[in-house]
């Protein structure tokens, strides 16, 4: 069995962890560049856990200029099993209110110009994104969001617009037309990676606003956003650190595969595969290519 190892990657607000004990920090260079800041490692009861803030301290990264592939390979180099994203969003839903958390399964990316996947030309792997939720990691989510008493709705459609600007009118009633249920700027690619390099890896989606769809609310600013992202804050670290007091020692395998989603993926024949392009993959295809 592997051991367990929890990344929380903290989005707008959430930018530390509070209670992590035996904290060290450390920066860890990957083949895709460098990550939003140095990880931070520590333990919450027995469960070891390494934290990145998303977009660095300070706040100095905006949603598209986040190196995602640094950020992914820099958690699996730290022997992270399962990944915790935490993302601001605003709803399409009234009943989908400020303050409420959504624990979202299905994602809808509309981002443009990222780099979003580990592999390309001179190595092809297809990972399947059907599912894109570690359902096992969600439901402990959920079981810790009852147990602090967090305001919390499971399943829900993400849609990660490519920002810094919110939507227009026309884009907001669109994707709301959709069914869609949140919109957010960070969970693509992030998403993606994670599967590429076989993390299992959930969402909590902290409502801030209504975007701008609502007919009874002013269109979204920056100050109104903050203000609920701040008392997200405080709830999120709750949730987190229930999650973590109550986490299994050894790695649970994922009852859809996402921490082997690279078993039928690789498409490229090993004798035609790029030796530079591997030699980037050491850490996020380690297992199947006899490199861990």
């Amino acid at each position: 069995m592997t051991k367990a190892i929890v990344g929380i990657i903290g989005g707008s607000g959430v930018y530390d962890l509070p209670g992590l004990q035996d904290l060290r920090e450390e920066r860890i260079s990957t083949p895709w560049g460098e990550p939003s800041d140095a990880l931070r490692f520590g333990r919450i009861g027995d469960t070891q856990a390494v934290f990145l803030p998303r977009h660095g301290r300070g706040h100095r990264l905006s949603p598209s200029g986040i190196n995602y592939r640094a950020n992914i390979d820099a958690m699996k180099r730290a022997g992270v099993t399962d990944i915790v994203s935490v993302s601001a969003c605003g709803s399409f839903k009234p009943e989908l209110y400020p303050g409420l958390f959504v624990l979202v399964d299905q994602f809808v990316d509309r981002t443009v110009g990222r780099e979003s996947s580990f592999y390309g030309n001179g190595f092809v792997a297809h990972v399947s994104m059907a599912h894109p939720i570690a359902p096992a990691l969600q439901r402990r989510i959920e079981e810790a969001a009852r147990a602090e008493s967090i305001e919390h709705v499971r399943n829900g459609t993400y849609v990660c617009m490519e920002g810094p600007q919110f939507s227009s009118y026309a884009e907001s009633l669109t994707y709301k037309g959709l069914g869609y249920d949140v919109i957010g700027m960070t969970a693509m690619p992030e998403a993606k990676l994670a599967r590429e390099a076989e993390i299992s890896y959930a969402t909590i989606a902290m409502v801030t606003d209504y975007d701008c769809w609502h007919p009874e609310h002013d269109a979204v600013d920056v100050a109104s956003v903050i203000k609920v992202v701040h008392e997200n804050a405080s709830k999120a670290a709750r949730l987190l650190t229930r999650l973590l007091l109550g986490f299994p020692a050894e790695h649970e395998r994922c009852p859809i595969g996402s921490d082997r989603a690279l078993d039928a993926a690789l498409i490229t024949a090993p004798d035609a595969r790029d030796p530079e392009v591997m030699k980037k993959l050491d850490a996020v295809a380690g297992r199947v290519l006899g490199l861990s």
